[in-house]
């Protein structure tokens, strides 16, 4: 299945313009946080009493494109004829994925909120605060259902406050995917899985030609959350963390030190070309007018249409350390006071993401696996074929050691933070200044006042 454009990223189209939603989506979560969130000493079994045989109708928002629809709902009846007593209305849920978010707490007000739908990881603080959302904690440790087998960075992602809830539904990562052409003709070596900032720096600017419309890298200057985590590795390479409990720590010093790395090579050196959208550099790329790029394997599934030679390395690193950011997706459960339906979705996502059908589901349109047994499968072996790349993406997942903070706020301060690196790669404010006005303007939402 392929997301809507996983901003984070491309924000997808990864997708994601997420934070221009912030001030809506957060009044409706903080209303529904104050009429009884979940917490951890407040925890139910929402599938308690679960009758597998019972007649169930489950709504299913897939938040897929037209296309991955229909494999969503091929796969809905697929389980529907296996489980007969269990039907599954399945639609996109909403135009976009960006605006499931809205969706889903305005249907907090109702109960018209879903039984399960996709959600951008980045979204699980948000969504556990309106108190709907299913405690899967104990679910998802029994010994048939394979926790063990999603990359950490998912289960992190999938956990909020101490408790699941939701089952992954996406994996990715951020790595440095290079056009060979460009460094042939600059007579630059190939990077390499040791490269550190300093030799990236040098070779952008040694593949920078502006007088052919040639740049070394690219970065986004949107100032959502593809500006945003992207500068996160740089930040963890260091030693620095985005928060200190519930506070900002993004501004600290090693903070400073990884934006002033991308400042160096923006302002100083020229060399890297602003993208003020989040979907261009892309194809800038694949145009063969950008050198090297820090993005996703859904950037493979373009380059497979094309005759561009490229090749994928982990990021740069700072004393060998390579981390890098994933950006999980999910798909969240809710709670609707219905134990049957709680149970047979339950059974549904489980399946839904067992290594079978997700090989036949992910691995089938250019996404990584969501599990890691996976890479045993013919699925996995083909996708290597078709997509030159994605081993080197799934291996990378090993290098998410961290995860963006699945906290409420974290939307606001991603759009905080965005404008805050925009600002300095346009040469409009230093590093120091500009993440210590987006700390301040940081603190009142994740503090939730």
């Amino acid at each position: 299945m392929r997301p809507y454009l996983h901003g984070r990223r491309r924000l997808r189209g990864r997708r994601r313009t997420m934070v221009s939603l912030a001030t809506a989506v957060s009044a409706a979560v903080l209303l529904s946080a104050c009429n009884g969130a979940m917490s951890s000493s407040d925890r139910k079994d929402a599938a308690a009493g679960y009758d597998k045989k019972a007649d169930v109708t489950l709504t299913w928002w897939t938040g897929q494109t037209p296309e991955a629809q229909k494999t969503a709902e091929q796969l809905a009846q697929q389980y529907h004829q296996a489980h007969p007593n269990v039907t599954i209305k399945t639609s996109q849920g909403a135009d976009t994925a960006d605006e499931l978010l809205p969706k889903i707490t305005a249907g907090y007000q109702d109960g018209s909120y879903p039984d399960v739908s996709y959600a951008y990881g980045s979204w699980a603080g948000q969504l556990a605060a309106g108190g709907h959302t299913q405690d899967l904690t104990d679910y998802v440790q029994k010994p048939d259902f394979g926790w063990e087998d999603f990359p950490g960075a998912a289960q992190r992602t999938a956990t909020s406050n101490g408790i699941v809830m939701g089952i992954p539904a996406l994996v990715d990562n951020l790595a440095l995917i290079y056009n060979k052409k460009i460094f042939d003709d600059a007579g630059v070596g190939y990077p390499t899985d040791n490269w550190t900032w300093d030799q990236f720096r040098t070779a952008a600017k040694k593949l920078t030609d502006q007088e052919k419309g040639v740049w070394g890298t690219a970065y986004s200057v949107a100032g959502g959350e593809d500006t945003t985590w992207h500068l996160w590795p740089l930040l963890w390479q260091r030693g620095g963390a985005i928060l200190s409990g519930k506070r900002p720590a993004f501004n600290s010093a090693e903070g400073v030190a990884a934006l002033e790395t991308l400042r160096a090579i923006a302002v100083d050196d020229k060399s890297m070309w602003l993208d003020p959208t989040d979907e261009k550099y892309g194809a800038m790329f694949r145009d063969g007018k950008i050198g090297m790029m820090m993005s996703g394997p859904w950037e493979l599934l373009e380059l497979a249409q094309t005759n561009v030679k490229y090749g994928v390395v982990q990021l740069p690193g700072f004393k060998g350390d390579h981390q890098t950011v994933s950006g999980p997706d999910l798909w969240v459960l809710f709670d609707h006071d219905d134990a049957d339906r709680a149970g047979a979705s339950r059974d549904f996502v489980k399946w839904l993401t067992s290594k079978d059908i997700d090989a036949k589901w992910n691995l089938a349109i250019g996404n990584l696996p969501v599990r890691d047994i996976e890479q045993f499968t013919p699925q996995f072996f083909a996708y290597t074929q078709e997509y030159p790349g994605g081993r080197e993406f799934f291996e990378n997942l090993e290098n998410a050691r961290q995860s963006r903070p699945t906290v409420t706020g974290y939307d606001d301060m991603s759009r905080n933070v965005g404008e805050a690196i925009a600002s300095v790669l346009q040469g409009k404010s230093k590093p120091k200044e500009a993440l210590d006005l987006a700390a301040a303007k940081s603190v009142g939402p994740l503090s939730g006042s």
